[in-house]
């Protein structure tokens, strides 16, 4: 290719940039780095997560130990930097699997329609009536102390919580596609109706499942350092941030970087999912209200 046939090639990728929503474009700035020190993270940071000893306990942040060092002698930067991956991890995880689970029990509900729609309905909106942590919180509580700090339990809980937002949405997308031409074709067919589902509803649903699924991916950092500040979560010395918090509150007036730092990793890793969840939905056009949880 020669230098004449890349310029406009190059003029319409730049053009296309240009009109990316500016929150979408510093949202996936922020993802990105995130997802960086969540992989590679645990290759460089300069000390392990459980490592004791790394400098005298509650020295304050330096060049060495940016975030200072926590009453157990271990580097809060390094923990850190080891918890991005562990954070990122169970959100994502626990987003995705209540999105599989909300998307199917919301599309089926939709598309049948009748008793079966009410009655799916009923169990959802009794569901969504309880705040999230307190649904969370009876979750944990149910599933016994012998599951307690279990990585899947989070996940599971997480998928819990959501999938029945996830649904309400879903439903909506599919009470609306359900009417058009094709799906009625489809229905003439013969076609079953998880068929239906699989092959019409859930291909046009899409961009409002996947708006859904980044609005829901933003807010289970929050709640899932929720769960671990309240010693619900994972169990020491994993470094989650929500937990690293609750460990060194009590430092917060000695040694207030041991705070800071996981505190500013989790509200920089929200804020970047919240902008770029704005961005995306003005692209597919859906409004989504920052700070808002539906």
């Amino acid at each position: 290719m020669t230098v004449t046939e890349q310029a406009p090639a190059a003029q319409g990728f730049f053009a296309m940039l240009r009109q990316t929503p500016v929150s979408l474009r510093i949202g996936a700035v922020i993802l990105l780095v995130h997802l960086f020190v969540a992989v590679t993270g645990p290759f460089w940071a300069p000390y392990g997560y459980s490592q004791m000893g790394a400098g005298l306990p509650l020295a304050p942040a330096s060049l060495v130990h940016p975030f200072g060092i926590d009453q157990l002698g271990r580097d809060v930067f390094s923990r850190v930097v080891h918890g991005g991956h562990v954070v990122l991890l169970l959100s994502l995880s626990g987003t995705a699997l209540g999105l599989v689970i909300g998307s199917i029990i919301g599309l089926l509900s939709g598309y049948a329609g009748g008793i079966i729609d009410n009655v799916v309905q009923r169990l959802l909106e009794a569901l969504i009536s309880i705040p999230f942590l307190v649904l969370a919180l009876l979750a944990m509580v149910a599933a016994g102390p012998e599951l307690s700090g279990n990585p899947v339990l989070v996940v599971l809980v997480v998928a819990l919580v959501y999938a029945p937002r996830i649904a309400r949405m879903a439903r909506t997308a599919a009470i609306e596609i359900a009417t058009r031409d094709f799906v009625t074709i489809a229905r003439l067919r013969g076609e079953s109706a998880w068929s239906v589902m699989r092959r019409e509803l859930f291909p046009n649903a899409t961009g409002i499942l996947l708006v859904e699924f980044a609005l829901r991916a933003g807010y289970a950092p929050v709640l899932i350092g929720s769960l671990g500040f309240l010693g619900f979560g994972l169990r020491p010395p994993t470094p989650e941030w929500g937990l690293m918090i609750s460990e060194n509150r009590s430092l917060l007036l000695i040694a207030p970087a041991t705070v800071i730092g996981p505190g500013l990793a989790l509200a920089s890793l929200v804020v970047g999912l919240n902008l770029f969840t704005e961005g995306l939905a003005r692209i597919l056009g859906r409004t989504v209200k920052l700070g808002v949880q539906q």
